[in-house]
């Protein structure tokens, strides 16, 4: 971690939350900078014993008052109908805090916060460049509401620069008319030494364990996992599956394994920390991972889940979705069936279980990948590219 007397730029990182559980891959990539100095600029700091950073380089801001906030959430969706945007003394004491700590650049976390800063993206007195990164849902939902998608479009106008996680979310942002030159794919990076390559045997028996790692939410598409598993089980009842992770559908997911009578060969774990995690992907055989598209627009850019579990050295079983293809091909790293396709899902898991060749061959390939085009230090190395143009203007 770059220490606070240091003379390197600083980068202002926004956060609006610092950091959901779930945002592992923003805190390796804001931790994982060399030649500039990180600021944290949050409005609330969560999971510190998860996340921890020094308390010299972040900021919590002032919140307004819950009535205020409430006023500005009713004012927003039910009379103007339009994005709620941060109030202006929101927006000067944002840029009084720049200039007090020089910041050479502005990195603004997700898209739906570039749209509240946009008084400040707009602003003339904005003592820095910005740019402003998208991972997924940022560039999916409410954009089917014209004053959302116009803000967006604002956003895409005032920032000098736009990230995305992948060559499909990329192509989305082009498609809501995002200038190309403006665009870069900034990949998530994974930190090599933390996920280490694992040494697995072909399971015995057909006792086959999967796994799949993530929030409990629509877009996961766990449903796909427990049906497609079922029908495994069918060929190989000797097969377990432990599902890592905690979220909403929870229950209704326990109720669909009961349904389909695999509760007792699956392990709902809940959230566990990151050596449990390395843990249960090392027992593994595989990695599932479903995704789809959700129904309000909420999608995968490549889910971070899948590029850990690769890195072990794990086959991954998954879906032609977002960016996913751009880390695992069909038939090499694994497999992918279309969205929401329960039964193509298990013709795949079918697949990898008939041929250990196949299975060790996949394995292998994932952590190739990995090191070739999603180490963390080479994509650290790029964003500091990105951060040095904008400088340079």
């Amino acid at each position: 971690m770059p220490q606070s007397t240091s003379p390197q730029p600083v980068v202002a990182c926004y956060c609006s939350t610092f950091l959901a559980a779930e945002m592992q891959h923003v805190y390796r990539q804001i931790t994982g900078l060399k030649e500039f100095r990180p600021l944290v600029l949050t409005r609330k700091r969560l999971n510190a014993e998860l996340f921890p950073f020094p308390a010299d380089a972040l900021i919590e801001l002032p919140q307004p008052s819950a009535l205020k906030r409430e006023w500005r959430r009713f004012t927003s969706r039910r009379v103007a109908q339009a994005p709620p945007f941060l109030f202006e003394s929101e927006i000067r004491n944002l840029e009084k805090i720049l200039r007090e700590h020089q910041a050479a650049v502005l990195h603004i976390y997700f898209g739906n916060s570039g749209v509240e800063l946009l008084p400040l993206l707009k602003s003339p007195t904005r003592p820095c460049p910005a740019v402003v990164s998208f991972h997924g849902a940022d560039a999916g939902v409410d954009l089917e509401k014209p004053a959302w998608r116009e803000a967006m479009m604002t956003v895409f106008e005032r920032a000098e620069a736009i990230l995305a996680r992948s060559e499909a979310l990329a192509a989305d942002l082009r498609d809501l008319g995002c200038p190309p030159e403006k665009l870069t794919v900034q990949r998530a990076g994974i930190p090599l030494d933390e996920w280490p390559l694992t040494q697995r045997s072909a399971p015995v028996d057909g006792a086959w364990r999967f796994v799949q790692s993530g929030r409990l939410i629509e877009k996961k598409g766990y449903d796909t996992t427990l049906r497609a598993f079922a029908r495994f089980r069918e060929v190989h009842p000797q097969a377990r599956l432990v599902i890592l992770g905690e979220g909403p559908l929870l229950e209704s997911l326990r109720r669909l394994a009961n349904d389909l009578d695999i509760n007792r060969f699956v392990t709902f774990a809940g959230f566990v920390e990151q050596g449990r995690v390395r843990s249960e992907y090392g027992w593994a055989h595989a990695f599932l991972h479903p995704s789809r598209t959700a129904g309000d627009g909420n999608r995968e850019g490549v889910p971070n889940a899948i590029l850990e579990a690769m890195a072990t050295g794990l086959p991954i079983l998954s879906t032609s979705h977002g960016g996913i293809p751009e880390a695992v091909e069909d038939g090499v790293e694994g497999f992918l069936a279309d969205e929401n396709d329960w039964e193509a899902f298990a013709v795949a898991m079918h697949d990898l279980a008939a041929s250990e060749k196949t299975w060790k061959s996949m394995a292998a390939a994932a952590r190739a990948k990995i090191e070739a085009k999603f180490e963390r230090s080479q994509q650290v190395a790029e964003l500091e590219g990105v951060y040095r143009r904008l400088i340079a203007g």
